[in-house]
């Protein structure tokens, strides 16, 4: 493997995908040290659950899990990966905010790559945690 990628590299890759587009995601922080990065979502109409609540639906949270969880290890392969298994917990209703996700790398093999994500309000609530197994 290369250097790590940096936030200017990965956040070129989010805006390559239409859909991850979609998804607002920005980079906030990465640390290749600590193999974690933190993606900030905003909220947009598209992704209530119904209109005019400003309640996120699953599907996009669930979404940005992946997302992150799969760029938490794209900074050390340089490429996007097949995601193989992927579960979430939603804990508590995420309502007029932006979605803070942190990524981190759990383990990172020669065919096989695992991360966890934590999913946040704004206001540093727990909204979701997500575990994705990703093919190398």
């Amino acid at each position: 493997m290369s250097e790590p990628l940096t936030a200017a590299q990965i956040e070129a890759m989010l805006r390559a995908s239409p859909f991850i587009s979609f998804l607002g995601l920005t980079v906030t922080s990465l640390d290749a040290a600590g193999q974690e990065v933190v993606m900030r979502s905003p909220m947009r109409p598209e992704f209530e659950r119904e209109p005019g609540t400003g309640q996120w639906h699953g599907g996009p949270i669930a979404s940005i899990i992946d997302t992150v969880g799969d760029y938490a290890l794209v900074m050390f392969v340089g490429r996007g990966l097949p995601t193989i298994n992927f579960r979430v917990d939603y804990f508590r209703p995420a309502i007029g905010t932006a979605l803070i996700s942190t990524g981190r790398v759990r383990r990172l093999g020669r065919t096989v790559g695992v991360a966890d994500v934590d999913v946040h309000d704004e206001k540093g609530a727990l909204i979701a945690i997500g575990r994705a197994t990703y093919a190398i």
